[in-house]
């Protein structure tokens, strides 16, 4: 089977590229020395972190080692006499967090070996260039044609990645490069069908592919054997560096920041958009195109290390591309890398963040329309274009390729297939990456307006308004409810039935204003709309108790007894009205 849902044996599960943050805790102080206990965090998930103690001596050992970058790093200084004062120590917590902040967010730093064993000693502890020697020992028992010369000690920028600079012992002044690697997160391969591939890699034929001269691979790691080339690759050129330093000294801090000529960056270009064509055609997949991959020969651009993704390693630049849910396929990762090397050849440097918001002034127009596609906000929002529209932008169309050389590179079909396979796994498992980090800084962003300034005070003035309209309809469902209350009571069934022929006493229609309607021979009904009224015709009822007797009803005029009177006063003088009637 192509495909291996389980881990293969040897798979390293860790994904180097992840980036870690820090951030110091607290601080404790002991007989002789002041600890400071770090909080480290692998990647976006807070379950995902540890802590660590380390003291001020163990930052300023990570410190010189760092030296060999070139970078003047914000480390607080030395002090001999009053060190373990309250405020000294809070003062410098600070400088050593603002200090783990600059080398975590610098990507060359932040990969390194150095701060990896610093803020993860756990995965990092182990000495992997010992272990990659065993492996080689092991190798030349059955080759004894190969000769170790040296060690290039940290020439790449992969932890477990290591070089040697080897020799033929018959052909003692030929060098020759081994590179041993161990297997990624990305490897999804059977172990059969990785091992033939490996060993396919010899007969790859491309004129801008760097050609293998051996490879062999087991269950756990993979060994490749190309030729040294003095120049280095372009990234060297670019950085005007020697091959053979390591990663940190030759990238870091360039003495010179200088792009390369127009024609240059037109003719590279083209040959690196047209490898990267063959390959995708030939369903192999790469996404690991960045400047120290690519080797310089003569005028001629060969791409290196095809076996990576074989091995399921991650990418230089995963960090950048893994922000965008629309680079989501090797092509785009291949085309998004592209724009990084475009702009390096470019400018001399990298950018200093993606996407990139404004270009600075570049030898062509058409330099600037490829870095818009590949490197802009739009672009990094909406996604890459492919290999072939690239090629047929101005910048590359007109470029005449005169190398001659047939590509060859045959695949059987049986291994095509689980190339797709594999390329699918790749690319499912960086989506649902850039799905998690999607979501969670979609929390971030909630969760920082939620406890803005402007914020609180919205939600304040929100609470108040909300409190006043609950009041004022807290005050109207009473004033409702009660005046409910007043009509039930007059609607029950001891209230006797309306009499037509009942007359309405002047005097009590006087004492309600109704005087008037009451001679022009109106039909009068007295009803209870509140508590004052009420309490308003309760008074004006008892008086005519005592005057009801004496008086006749204004003529054309009858009574009708008022709904409600008789729950809500029940000393009210009806019997008197009915003797005046009866007068």
């Amino acid at each position: 089977m192509a495909f291996m849902e389980k881990p293969a044996a040897g798979k390293v599960l860790l994904d180097d590229t992840v980036p870690l943050t820090a951030a110091i805790e607290a601080s404790q102080s002991l007989q002789s020395h002041t600890e400071y206990i770090i909080r480290v965090q692998r990647g976006i998930s807070v379950e995902n972190s540890w802590q660590i103690i380390r003291r001020y001596s163990d930052f300023d050992l990570l410190n010189n080692s760092l030296q060999i970058a070139g970078l003047s790093l914000p480390l607080p200084p030395k002090k001999l006499i009053g060190n373990m004062d309250r405020e000294f120590i809070a003062e410098r917590q600070k400088g050593l967090q603002n200090y783990l902040n600059v080398i975590t967010t610098n990507h060359i730093l932040s990969n390194c070996e150095l701060v990896k064993k610093f803020l993860d000693p756990n995965n990092y502890s182990a000495n992997y260039t010992e272990i990659a020697l065993q492996h080689v020992s092991m190798f030349f028992r059955s080759e004894p044609k190969w000769e170790v010369v040296e060690p290039l000690k940290d020439i790449g920028w992969r932890i477990r990645k290591k070089y040697f600079l080897m020799k033929i012992k018959n052909q003692p002044k030929e060098r020759l490069v081994l590179s041993w690697a161990d297997l990624g997160p990305d490897k999804y391969l059977s172990d059969k069908d990785f091992q033939c591939l490996i060993k396919l890699l010899p007969s790859c034929s491309h004129p801008y592919i760097y050609r293998v001269t051996f490879a062999t691979a087991n269950e756990s790691s993979a060994l490749l054997i190309r030729m040294f080339n003095e120049k280095g690759t372009l990234k060297d050129l670019i950085y005007k560096a020697k091959p053979k330093d390591p990663f940190l000294k030759k990238y870091c801090n360039p003495k010179k920041i200088q792009g390369l000529e127009l024609q240059q960056i037109k003719t590279y270009g083209r040959q690196i958009l047209e490898v990267l064509k063959f390959l995708h055609d030939k369903g192999f997949p790469y996404g690991h195109l960045h400047a120290s991959n690519v080797m310089l020969d003569g005028d001629t651009c060969r791409l290196l290390d095809l076996e990576n993704s074989l091995l399921g390693l991650p990418s230089f630049y995963r960090s950048y591309f893994s922000q965008f849910r629309k680079i989501n396929t090797l092509e785009s990762v291949d085309v998004h890398c592209f724009g990084h090397l475009l702009y390096e050849m470019t400018y001399g440097r990298p950018p200093d963040s993606v996407p990139v918001d404004s270009f600075p002034p570049a030898p062509s127009m058409a330099v600037v329309a490829v870095l818009e596609s590949t490197l802009s906000c739009e672009a990094c929002k909406n996604g890459m274009p492919t290999v072939s529209r690239l090629l047929q932008m101005p910048l590359f169309s007109d470029v005449l390729l005169t190398n001659s050389e047939k590509p060859q590179f045959k695949i059987p079909t049986k291994l095509k297939e689980a190339l797709k396979i594999a390329k699918e796994c790749i690319e499912k498992r960086l989506i649902e990456e850039q799905k998690q980090i999607h979501q969670h800084r979609r929390l971030r962003r909630a969760q920082s307006h939620h406890g803005s300034e402007e914020e609180r005070k919205r939600r304040k003035i929100l609470a108040r308004k909300k409190s006043k309209r609950s009041a004022v309809e807290n005050s109207e469902e009473h004033s409702a409810k009660y005046s409910n209350s007043n009509n039930s009571a007059g609607s029950g069934a001891s209230s006797p039935l309306t009499s037509p022929s009942s007359p309405t006493p002047p005097s009590t229609a006087a004492a309600l204003g109704l005087g008037k309607d009451v001679k022009e021979g109106k039909d009068v009904r007295i009803t209870s709309t509140s508590s004052t009224s009420a309490s308003t015709t309760s008074s004006s009822l008892a008086s005519c108790q005592h005057r009801g007797a004496h008086t006749a009803p204004a003529p054309g005029c009858e009574w009708r007894e008022p709904r409600g009177f008789t729950q809500l006063h029940p000393e009210f003088p009806k019997r008197n009205f009915e003797e005046s009637r009866n007068l």
